[in-house]
């Protein structure tokens, strides 16, 4: 893929948006690195099935909020704390003239958000290992964008890792 090839969307580039940054000085827990031969520890079992974790896909339809990029960003903090997930840097950026995109990194690994406010469309990946519960999420999305229908896929990522 070229370098370029990130910028052809263009969406928001002619004007600055406003990034949030973490300046607030938010202590956060920070994740101790397990020893090597402890690493398949980090693997999830669903439903029986031991995965590298699991990823699920949310459609966020008829939603609200989604250009208020304080409440998105509480939004992805309390997903965090739902998750019993461990928090190590979250990132939105919101978009001219609406729009917002968002990723909260985590020790577990992801969860981040793409709104379409004019559409009342929001797309998130929740995507997490070990023993952190991304289906808490779930609920916590519904309620923070009052969203009237939620669309959830989910895939098991390395199975039999």
């Amino acid at each position: 893929m070229s370098r370029n090839a990130l910028l052809r969307s263009g969406k928001g580039l002619g004007i600055p948006g406003t990034a949030r940054k973490d300046d607030r000085k938010t202590k956060l827990k920070v994740a101790s690195l397990a020893p090597l031969e402890n690493s398949a520890g980090h693997f999830a079992v669903r439903n029986g099935v031991r995965c590298a974790g699991v990823h699920l896909i949310i459609d966020l339809h008829d939603a609200h909020r989604l250009d208020d990029i304080s409440h998105i960003e509480a939004t992805l903090r309390h997903c965090v704390e739902a998750a019993r997930a461990t928090l190590l840097h979250i990132h939105v950026h919101h978009f001219q003239p609406n729009g917002v995109s968002g990723v909260a990194v985590l020790a577990e690994s992801h969860i981040s958000i793409h709104t379409w406010p004019d559409a009342g469309y929001a797309a998130l990946d929740v995507f997490m290992c070990g023993s952190a519960d991304p289906d808490a999420c779930i609920p916590v999305l519904r309620e923070a964008f009052s969203a009237k229908r939620v669309g959830v896929s989910e895939i098991l990522r390395g199975q039999g890792g």
